[in-house]
């Protein structure tokens, strides 16, 4: 099957494309031989393959295709045979546990939907050991917060970071603490909310009553598909698509029955239509993954190609996206691109929000509670302050 959308890909190193093309290889096995590629590719420098398929978290899913559609040698398959067997058992010893921790949230009233980990490669890939995972995400009603702390310590977790609880804009500002359990090294991401910044976004209220089941075990929820679509583009177009991995998912989910009549509203409801126009094209253009009739008139009028576009510099490059000023100009391209995600009415919200007090100036100049007021007045000049310290 031929893309629908193709962008430049000219600039991309021929080790990258080899490692797409086994990638749409193990997603549609039932392509036609002559829909990919038809001779070997050539010059591919194999230890930097090996490189780009750990830095996309893609070893499950190329392993598990075990002729590597007549592209990957042999002996290089095996090396990534390694991988594949110690993501196994850590998806393994995440699935119990995720299993552990929901379960224990449930007995305190804590109600928790999952949202990626093995959870999601069960639902998207049918086996755990076909996706990577670093730590679980579990959201959580923001009310019952203390609740899952309180619980986590006594799980044997640990606290990653203090939550900056002073001013309050936390909850919108941040949308989720770590916990690490030094006896596993497990890591557990609490969330209360999907994506961090003042973005629109659904409630936990709505999220639950679209609960779906999860054939994981029995007793576990995800989001309902509509509101999964949704959270994996998001997700996906807030890290600037820099690991395939999430791409990945994409490409599985939209080759399922997915009910297009639901996700287009609740897209444009929540203001995330550009995101999924870009991951939709992106996924067509490298994946092969086929497009909805339904989204194709959104994806002309949209700014899935122009984002897309954006986003493929990162792809080709294999960088770590990362907001800290000590990254230097990866950090300044970050930045511009996040501002460039937002549509004119998130800008302008995003615009208004740097005038209200942040938590980062609480720490920056602690002042006692009563004093929290001049927070207001001092906020240009604590601004200020904290960009000049970050610089130097």
């Amino acid at each position: 099957m031929n893309p629908t959308y193709e962008l430049d890909m000219t600039a991309f190193p021929w080790e990258l494309t080899a490692m797409l093309e086994a990638l749409r290889s193990e997603a549609a096995p039932e392509e036609a031989p002559e829909a990919r590629q038809d001779a070997p590719l050539p010059n591919i420098d194999w230890n930097q393959f090996v490189k780009l398929v750990r830095h996309h978290r893609v070893y499950p899913q190329i392993r598990a295709d075990s002729d590597g559609a007549g592209l990957i040698p042999s002996d290089v398959l095996q090396a990534l045979s390694g991988d594949y067997r110690q993501n196994t058992w850590r998806m393994l010893r995440l699935s119990g546990e995720l299993d552990r921790v929901s379960r224990s949230l449930a007995d305190r009233g804590v109600r928790s939907l999952t949202l990626k980990g093995p959870a999601l490669a069960r639902q998207l890939y049918g086996d755990i050991s076909l996706r990577t995972s670093k730590d679980l995400d579990i959201l959580i009603p923001v009310g019952d917060l203390e609740k899952a702390e309180g619980l986590l310590q006594e799980l044997g977790y640990r606290a990653d970071g203090p939550i900056p609880r002073g001013l309050g804009d936390w909850k919108w500002k941040i949308h989720h603490v770590s916990f690490t359990n030094p006896a596993t090294g497990i890591q557990v991401e609490v969330h209360w909310r999907l994506n961090g910044d003042i973005g629109k976004e659904p409630s936990f209220e709505a999220l639950w009553r679209d609960r779906q089941a999860c054939a994981l075990s029995e007793g576990l929820y995800m989001p309902g598909d509509a509101h999964l679509f949704m959270y994996l583009v998001t997700h996906g177009a807030r890290h600037g698509w820099f690991r395939l991995r999430w791409l990945a998912d994409i490409d599985r989910m939209m080759r399922r029955s997915l009910d297009w009549g639901a996700i287009v509203p609740l897209l444009r409801r929540y203001h995330a239509l550009d995101q999924a126009s870009q991951a939709i094209v992106l996924s067509s253009a490298l994946l092969h993954t086929p497009v909805p009739a339904s989204m194709r008139r959104i994806l002309e009028r949209g700014r899935g190609r122009v984002l897309a576009d954006r986003a493929l510099g990162f792809i080709r490059d294999a960088v770590v996206l990362t907001t800290d000023p000590s990254a230097g100009e990866v950090s300044k391209a970050y930045k511009r691109y996040l501002f460039e995600l937002k549509t004119t009415r998130q800008k302008w919200r995003y615009a208004i929000s740097r005038l209200y007090p942040s938590f980062r100036d609480a720490k920056a100049l602690p002042l006692p509670r009563p004093l929290y007021f001049l927070y207001f007045p001092l906020r240009p000049f604590v601004w200020l302050w904290r960009q000049v310290r970050q610089q130097t």
